[in-house]
């Protein structure tokens, strides 16, 4: 068991409503949970939580078989990655330094990368098909390109499991589908992974768990295939979405109505 989060509840002391409320699940070792939810709902809050960066007013989080409250910041590290929505750029590193900098947990403090730590940096780079940019400066490439080193450098750090949130929003439709690609084949690989995500067709893609945060901070999680409804997408996003199979791609797909309708 990766993580056992029990009656989870927070909320931010200027705001009268409460962002998650009892929130209770399992993440298993190589499992999947995308996490849907409108604007402002909490999903980047919750990580925040499960990343020991927020702490829970009530409720308890456990992290491989721990009680993450009682662990050290570099326990924490060595089991997550977080690769967080923002990444705003201070120092001109470069790209290849940047991502070393996910091998801090296991170089040590006051400690040099090791040649195995700049192999596996590079391994990464070339896995998420941005080695050309390993010497430029992290300061002077696009908010997509920071988003992939961000994501490469979450890699390096080995965990055993790695937060995501919204990875893709900063990557153009190719990219997209090759992080989604990247996230399933690093399940594959015995990762656990939660993502957040706007897109309910990428929790179709992804499979396994989904689970849906409302703005009443509810959180109910299942299978991805028996919690993706029409009517609970039509509830979340005030938007009568369809679930639609599509023999082509031998899957079923989340698709918009037209923007031009008749009176």
């Amino acid at each position: 068991m990766i993580y056992q989060v029990k009656n989870l509840f927070f909320k931010y002391p200027a705001q009268g409503r409460s962002i998650l409320q009892d929130a209770s699940f399992t993440l298993q070792a190589g499992e999947i949970i995308t996490i849907l939810g409108p604007n402002g709902a909490g999903k980047s809050t919750l990580l925040n939580c499960l990343a020991n960066l927020l702490k829970p007013l009530r409720g308890e989080i456990l992290l491989c078989g721990r009680k993450m409250c009682e662990m050290s910041a570099k326990e924490v590290a060595s089991c997550i990655s977080y690769v967080q929505q923002t990444h705003i750029p201070t120092f001109a590193y470069t790209v290849l330094n940047y991502v070393i900098m996910g091998r801090a947990p296991k170089i040590g403090m006051f400690r040099k990368p090791k040649a195995q730590d700049e192999q596996a940096a590079c391994e990464a780079l070339d896995l998420l098909g941005i080695a050309h940019l390993a010497d430029k400066p992290y300061t002077e490439i696009s908010g997509g390109e920071r988003q992939q080193a961000t994501i490469a450098r979450a890699i390096v750090q080995e965990p055993k499991v790695i937060l995501f949130d919204e990875p893709t929003s900063h990557l153009d439709y190719g990219n997209q589908y090759r992080i989604l690609v990247m996230i399933k084949n690093m399940q594959k690989q015995g990762y656990s992974i939660i993502i957040t995500t706007h897109n309910p067709d990428h929790a179709i893609l992804l499979g396994g768990k989904t689970a849906i945060l409302d703005r009443e901070g509810q959180l109910d999680v299942g299978k991805s295939s028996d919690l993706i409804t029409e009517e609970r997408l039509r509830k979340l996003y005030n938007t009568d979405l369809k679930l639609l199979p599509v023999q082509e791609v031998s899957r079923m797909v989340c698709v918009q109505p037209s923007l031009f309708r008749d009176p």
